[in-house]
């Protein structure tokens, strides 16, 4: 396609050709980069973003840090939640009482797949709440109090 084709839905010739690929190459994870989109179809940043997107609001790809987009699988299901709130959901989930001992970071990075910065920020967030007590080399994290569904929001 040159600039000079009506780039009138052009977006979605190419977010079409893009899902084909997928359909065609079922161990596809990434799509391909904008500069290759872009020269593939002879179209500028903009129209391939636009396209991205259509992609996005059918539920097939997704944004991933570094301006890569990730396939979305048939049937796959990801908590898009925020980390801060996942973990105040432990609370809950695992039964875990006002005094006990919280996860361990360690643990938690673990059972979410996130590396251990990453959840000790979320658990900031949750100390700052007042769900759970601040640590202290030595000491474990504890529950302060159980989490309502309106607290969830605020985190």
């Amino acid at each position: 396609m040159s600039q000079q084709t009506s780039p009138r839905g052009t977006f979605v010739k190419i977010a079409d050709a893009v899902k084909a690929e997928i359909v065609a190459e079922p161990e596809m994870t990434e799509l391909p980069t904008l500069a290759t989109l872009m020269e593939r179809y002879g179209v500028s940043r903009g129209v391939v973003l636009r396209a991205f997107n259509v992609l996005r609001e059918e539920g097939v790809a997704e944004p991933v840090p570094g301006g890569r987009w990730r396939v979305i699988k048939e049937g796959e299901s990801v908590d898009r939640r925020p980390l801060a709130e996942r973990l105040a959901e432990v609370i809950t989930t695992d039964g875990i009482a006002v005094g006990e001992s919280f996860p361990s970071t360690s643990a938690l990075a673990t059972r979410f797949g996130v590396s251990r910065p990453t959840v000790a920020k979320a658990l900031d967030k949750l100390e700052a709440a007042g769900l759970l007590s601040a640590t202290r080399q030595g000491k474990q994290r504890t529950v302060l109090t159980v989490p309502n569904k309106e607290e969830g929001s605020k985190l």
